[in-house]
């Protein structure tokens, strides 16, 4: 990995190899799954590891995805999505900072949306932007 550090925070949940789930998986912090799911893992500021043993077979709506398994589906993460060998991605994925390390398998379509801003915090900038334009001009 050439001295880069994967950033995880203290793990919450832990799915186990040889454990499986099916369903809607909802969670807070950080969990990692060395299991089988199946079904959908939603987190609203949470980050997900898929443990190098783990299957999923899910669609993934997280902050943050650090993938070292294989996942079937979609990932869509508000912050980043990481992908290190010997992990496989099989589908699209959606983050503003995607990382996909030398020897893991990516197969699917990439979106490097920008990250969102509050929609007003953008109307105020333009608003500064134009007040300050209006003062050079005169």
């Amino acid at each position: 990995m050439m001295g880069k550090k994967k950033k995880t925070d203290s793990i919450s949940t832990f799915l186990g190899y040889g454990s499986s789930i099916e369903g809607l998986l909802e969670f807070q912090g950080t969990i990692r799954l060395d299991g089988n799911v199946k079904g959908k893992i939603t987190s609203n500021g949470g980050t997900v590891i898929i443990g190098e043993k783990a299957v999923i077979n899910a669609d993934i709506i997280v902050d943050g995805a650090i993938i070292m398994g294989e996942v079937n589906g979609t990932i869509d993460a508000k912050e980043r999505i990481e992908v290190y060998p010997p992990g496989r991605v099989i589908g699209d994925i959606q983050a503003p900072v995607i990382s996909i390390d030398t020897g893991a398998v990516f197969n699917g379509s990439c979106d490097m949306k920008a990250q969102t801003i509050s929609g007003k915090k953008s109307q105020d900038s333009v608003k500064k932007i134009s007040v300050v334009e209006d003062v050079k001009r005169k």
